[in-house]
Order: structure tokens, then sequence, then C-alpha cells
């Protein structure tokens, strides 16, 4: 059973820059395919970021595509998401997930197995 931890979030200020990571247990890491979901106050929960368990593999919400980079070190059992560029639009308890990498590309929520406790981002205007 994988566990996740996320950390990183924080207080920025408008067009600041936060790194979010997410250290996973276990010893089949590069097996998993790693999402990066949001959940603002009073919304639904949202697809942010993807890679596959090789790394070769990125994909972005478009609300973040190219201020969002999504990477992973797989002997470190863990998952990066640099934000840059943040608006107040992206505050939120951000989350890790995780399912077995089947060679597809997984935005909905529904598809992940294993989910973080969260980390709190607010961007301040």
């Amino acid at each position: 059973q994988a566990q996740l931890v996320e950390s990183g979030g924080g207080l920025v200020q408008a067009g600041g820059s936060l790194r979010l990571s997410c250290v996973a247990s276990g010893r089949t890491f590069s097996r998993y395919a790693m999402g990066w979901f949001r959940q603002a106050p009073g919304k639904e929960r949202q697809f942010v970021a993807f890679i596959s368990g090789s790394g070769s593999t990125p994909y972005y919400g478009d609300s973040v595509k190219g201020r969002f980079t999504i990477s992973r070190d797989n002997a470190k059992n863990t998952v990066y998401l640099q934000m840059n560029s943040l608006k107040p639009e992206d505050t939120a308890v951000y989350y890790c997930a995780a399912r077995p990498d089947y060679s597809s590309l997984y935005t909905r929520e529904q598809l992940y197995d294993h989910w973080g406790q969260g980390t709190q981002v607010t961007v301040s205007s």
C-alpha cells in the first residue's frame, strides 16, 4: 500500500514560486504514474499535472500550462511540482496521487488509488 506525503506548501505573493514535493513509500515507485490535483474552497478537485512512471510523459491542465512543471526522481521516490508565476487563483490544497502505470494518460481523480494528505498553497495578491 503506497503512502504519499506532500510538503512545500505555504504563503507566497502573486508572481512568486513554490516547489511541492511528494514522497512515496515502497520499492516500486517507478511503476506508478503520478498526478497532482488541487482543490480550492467550495470547488471540485481539479487536475493539475501528470507524469508517467518513467518521467517521459508530463501533461498539464490548461490553467497551469507554461507556469508549472512536474518532474520525478525515482531514486528518491519523489515527485515534484515546480510552480512559477503564481496567481491568487492558484490558491488551493494540493494533493499528489499515484496509480499503477499502464502507459496511459490519467487526468481523472477517480483513476488514482493512493492520495496524500494535501498541502496548502496560498497566493496573495
